[in-house]
C-alpha cells in the first residue's frame, strides 16, 4: 500500500505545480529588456526631450551627477544614470514624463521592411493577409473637468479620454493617441485626427 501511496503522491504533486503555475501563485522569474545606450545616438533627438543639443553637456551633466544618482540593488536592475538625467530633464522643458521619451519607443512602422515582417507574423498568427497593425479605442476614465465637461461623457455615461492604440503581432506597441474626449467616436480618431489614418488613408504607406 505505501508503495502504491508513494508512486501516487510524485504525480499529484506534479499536478498541483503545474496548476499553481497556470494560477501564477508560482512567481516567473522577471524578463529584463536590454537597455538602449541611449549616449551613442546622434544629436538629434536630444533636443526636442530636453532643449540640449549636444550630447557632450548630457555626458558632462551625468559625470556630475553619477556619484549621487548610482544605486547598488540586489533586487532588480537599477535606472542608469542617464535615464534618470534624461527623464529628469524632459519633464522640466515640457511638463510630461511620457510623451517625448516615448516617441522613442512607439513608433508606426512606415516602412517596408518593418511591415513584411509584420505582414507575414499577422498572417502565421490568423491566416489573414496584409495586416500590419490592430487597432482599438478604449475609454480611460478620468474626473469630470472644470471646462468642456459635457464633450468628456461617453457612450457609457461616464468621463474619460478616447484612447486609440494600434499594437503589431507581438503585442507590442507601435501608436497611441490620448487626447480625445470621451465623446468622441473611434472614426474621427483615426480617419481625421491621427498621423497614422493621415497616412494611410491616401495610400502614402
Amino acid at each position: 500500500m505505501r508503495n502504491v501511496m508513494k508512486k501516487m503522491v510524485l504525480p499529484m504533486a506534479a499536478l498541483a505545480l503545474l496548476e499553481d503555475l497556470a494560477n501564477g501563485a508560482i512567481r516567473r522569474e522577471r524578463v529584463f529588456r536590454e537597455r538602449e545606450d541611449l549616449l551613442a545616438n546622434d544629436d538629434n533627438w536630444l533636443k526636442p526631450i530636453s532643449n540640449i543639443s549636444k550630447s557632450y553637456i548630457l555626458l558632462e551633466i551625468c559625470t556630475e551627477l553619477g556619484p549621487g544618482l548610482e544605486r547598488q540593488t540586489a533586487r532588480s536592475h537599477a535606472l542608469p544614470v542617464p535615464i534618470q538625467v534624461l527623464t529628469t530633464l524632459g519633464f522640466l522643458a515640457t511638463g510630461s514624463f511620457q510623451r517625448e521619451l516615448a516617441d522613442r519607443h512607439i513608433r508606426f512602422p512606415y516602412d517596408a521592411v518593418n511591415q513584411a515582417h509584420i505582414k507575414a507574423q499577422f498572417a502565421e498568427i490568423a491566416g489573414f493577409p496584409n495586416v500590419i497593425g490592430a487597432i482599438d479605442c478604449t475609454h480611460i476614465a478620468i474626473k469630470a473637468p472644470s471646462e468642456g465637461e459635457y464633450a468628456y461623457v461617453n457612450r457609457k455615461h461616464f468621463h474619460s479620454l478616447n484612447v486609440q492604440i494600434i499594437c503589431d503581432a507581438q503585442m507590442r506597441l507601435t501608436n497611441i493617441v490620448a487626447r480625445w474626449p470621451g465623446s468622441t467616436h473611434d472614426s474621427f480618431v483615426l480617419l481625421t485626427n491621427s498621423s497614422v489614418g493621415n497616412r494611410l488613408e491616401p495610400g502614402s504607406v
